[in-house]
């Protein structure tokens, strides 16, 4: 046990960046009447590989070996009129998009005028011809963005033993302690299976963390003179009881010290060692292993999966649909729906649903009200935030499968509570207490978790291939202080948003190696 587990993660700035291969298509899309920038736009080549533009408007497009410059290039997105163009006609970075002249409540030319309710009926009742859940390989971009900031870091009543644990100690704590921490990852992999968590297969191609690397140092410098004061203070044969209210544990002594190796010791030079080389095999494991788990989840809140927080279809009547507008998702006809919650509901939002095959195309929504709240002894947590957008697009084979999926969640959290750490000892006659530090704490933490995924393309695969594939687990991201162009030169991702090529850790500021 080290200072750091008495201490929240400090959680930090997690990067994406993008680049591409020797021939790229890229861009930044602007409203022409407004020139305003357009998101989330696909921007496709003809056989279904595309990219989705970022927040900001701004595209990139990798091509292959096999592409030419008289090769078409499409451009569609929600109300503009869709844009096709050769890829050697695209020089300019800035692509402008007309606006489609749609009028409100265009009325559909069709035997027969829907209700909302209607057509929900008909989303439903076509799902499984529509959307794709074959066992398939996708090769898709993932992005992180963890964001933490402690507002609040407050004691009182402080009580100690040892002389060197002060007010003067627990306030350098406080200060030392980073305020905001913030951390982007950005993954590249191939993600197997179908729609089933244990189905699911990852092969990473390529990984990236962006964030301060300060932020871990100054916790590191507290640590050690954290353990100073104890090697000073405490037995090495005793134990500690923490308390906090009801609650309690024990903790070895031991636990708070790293054990040094003599250099001429070779026997235990070489299990450290070969400790070392295990912890990083079980750390590109575990982290292969969370992105599996973390694109799992997302997956399993498609709106067409029955467990799905987005319950519009699988609890309809819960729910109010209005038949709000008819306009065009590229050149297919789209109906556009509003729902709200009756009642109870977490979620109200937009979905534009194809006129044709009556497949929901995009979904845009979010929380109409804290979609978990929790307050106990002192612990509380708001989850205040949760909204995304999931957008589809359709294959050959007339099917749909995911193109992009972007989710943020925010809450809030608080700790009032009181905490006691008494050392005990087994071995020293009289008393086993032998030291103890109290105080009231008062902390409050909010975060922001964003998740971006990009599918560049989907191939079905047998249950013959997909048992073959063997995970690679090899693959631990790259650590940078700030945005590197180069680093997925080659590679097709989503582009990283302004403040991602605007990220630079306090080294490279101070311009400290």
């Amino acid at each position: 046990m080290t200072l750091k587990h008495f201490f929240f993660p400090s959680l930090l700035f997690l990067l994406g960046i993008i680049c591409l291969q020797a021939q790229v298509v890229s861009g930044k899309l602007l409203d022409s009447s407004t020139l305003q920038a357009i998101p989330y736009a696909t921007i496709q080549m003809g056989n279904n590989r595309g990219v989705i533009s970022n927040e900001e408007g701004q595209f990139a497009l990798m091509l292959d070996n096999t592409s030419k410059s008289t090769d078409s290039l499409f451009i569609s997105c929600m109300g503009y009129e869709s844009l096709g163009r050769s890829i050697g006609q695209f020089k300019d970075s800035l692509v402008y998009l007309t606006p489609k002249p749609i009028a409100l409540n265009s009325v559909i030319v069709s035997n027969k005028q829907y209700s909302a309710d209607d057509i929900l009926d008909l989303v439903k009742s076509n799902l499984d011809r529509n959307y794709n859940r074959d066992l398939t390989k996708r090769r898709l971009f993932f992005r992180e963005y963890y964001y933490q900031h402690l507002y609040r870091s407050k004691y009182s009543d402080l009580e100690s033993t040892i002389d060197a644990f002060n007010k003067s100690f627990l306030d350098s704590v406080i200060q030392t302690v980073p305020k905001v921490d913030a951390r982007y990852t950005e993954v590249l992999c191939d993600f197997y299976g179908n729609f089933d968590n244990k189905k699911q297969k990852i092969d990473l191609i390529k990984a990236s963390e962006l964030y301060d690397k300060n932020s871990a140092l100054d916790l590191e410098a507290l640590e050690n003179k954290f353990n100073n004061i104890i090697k000073k203070n405490v037995k090495t044969d005793s134990y500690f009881k923490i308390k906090s209210g009801f609650f309690g544990t024990k903790m070895d002594a031991d636990e708070l010290f790293a054990t040094e190796v003599d250099s001429s010791d070779v026997a235990a030079l070489n299990k450290k060692l070969e400790e070392e080389k295990k912890n990083t095999a079980e750390r590109k494991e575990n982290f292969a292993k969370y992105r599996k788990i973390t694109i799992s989840k997302l997956m399993e809140q498609l709106f067409f999966m029955e467990d799905s927080n987005l319950n519009f279809l699988w609890k309809q009547r819960r729910y109010n649909f209005k038949l709000d507008d008819f306009t065009y998702l590229g050149s297919d006809p789209v109906y556009v729906i509003n729902f709200e919650p009756k009642g109870s509901e977490d979620y109200r939002g937009t979905l534009y649903i194809n006129a044709d095959d009556f497949a929901i195309a995009r979904v845009d929504y979010e929380n109409v009200k804290p979609v978990r709240t929790f307050k106990l002894l002192g612990v509380s947590l708001n989850q205040h935030l949760s909204k995304g957008k999931m957008i589809f697009y359709k294959g050959d084979d007339n099917r749909y499968n995911l193109r992009y999926l972007e989710k943020e969640n925010g809450s809030v959290a608080g700790i009032k509570r009181p905490l006691k750490i008494i050392e005990k000892n087994k071995n020293v006659k009289g008393r086993r207490k032998q030291n103890e530090l109290s105080l009231d704490m008062d902390l409050g933490i909010s975060s922001t978790n964003k998740f971006e995924i990009v599918v560049f393309d989907t191939q079905n695969t047998t249950r013959a291939q997909f048992e073959a594939i063997s995970e690679n687990n090899s693959v631990l991201p790259t650590y940078m202080p700030k945005y590197d162009p180069e680093f997925w030169k080659g590679y097709a991702i989503i582009e990283p948003n302004r403040a991602i090529k605007e990220f630079t850790s306090k080294d490279e500021v101070s311009g400290n190696d």
